[in-house]
């Protein structure tokens, strides 16, 4: 599992990049299914890989996919086929800011 912000999460140049990854001790060949969450906002993703067994945090800094022109890829660089099952997005609501807070 890995968050790979060079390639397509970040076009800005002149920021740091680093591509972040995790092993998911799991026996696929046992379990013949994985999960993969992934929360986005503005700029962390977090994923969350076989029921957070592993988990990814990485900055980014999107310049062109922001609101309706924002996409998620999912996508394969391994040695045999995967099939995504199921894929879901939801919008995050913007929060609810308290400006009667006093520091």
């Amino acid at each position: 599992m890995c968050h790979d912000p060079t390639s397509r999460s970040s076009t800005r140049e002149m920021i740091y990049k680093p591509t972040f990854a995790g092993f998911v001790d799991v026996d696929i060949e046992k379990t013949k299914k994985i999960s993969l969450r992934s929360l986005i906002d503005h700029s962390v993703v977090e994923s969350f890989g076989a029921g957070g067994k592993t988990c990814i945090t990485s900055r980014v800094y999107p310049s062109v996919a922001i609101g309706r022109k924002a996409h998620m890829f999912v996508f394969n660089n391994g040695a045999e086929d995967v099939k995504v099952s199921e894929l879901n997005a939801w919008e995050m609501k913007a929060p609810e800011m308290n400006d009667d807070i006093i520091f």
